[in-house]
């Protein structure tokens, strides 16, 4: 059984770098054909695909955040990591760490709410 968890802090500052990483048990991120992703839902919206980072190591980001986004892993402690800069009050949501492999998302972590506030 895979198993995904989101670490990091839930407050970040304006301006600042939001970080978020997930640990993975029970299955690789070095594993075939899997994209390891982050996604997140603002208070009263909808998902948001933020990016993922793939069993290779090849990136790919939303192009609305493109600018702002990083997604690294450590495939030593079988971790990928979400890096988002400059944020602002929009960027306040519940972020999610998933598995997808060809056609789904298959695993999901349980979410970790992030506020951005002075």
């Amino acid at each position: 059984q895979v198993q995904l968890q989101e670490s990091g802090p839930g407050l970040v500052k304006p301006s600042q770098t939001l970080s978020l990483t997930c640990t993975v048990s029970g299955g690789s991120i070095t594993s075939n054909y899997y994209y390891w992703s982050w996604i997140r839902r603002p208070p009263g919206k909808g998902l948001e695909w933020i990016g993922y980072i793939t069993y290779t190591g090849t990136t790919q980001y939303n192009p609305s955040l493109k600018s702002r986004t990083s997604i690294s892993r450590d495939t030593s402690k079988n971790q990928f990591t979400l890096q988002l800069s400059s944020v602002t009050p929009e960027d306040t949501a519940n972020y999610y760490c998933a598995r997808r492999d060809r056609f789904e998302y298959d695993y999901w972590g349980q979410g970790t709410q992030v506020s951005v506030s002075s």
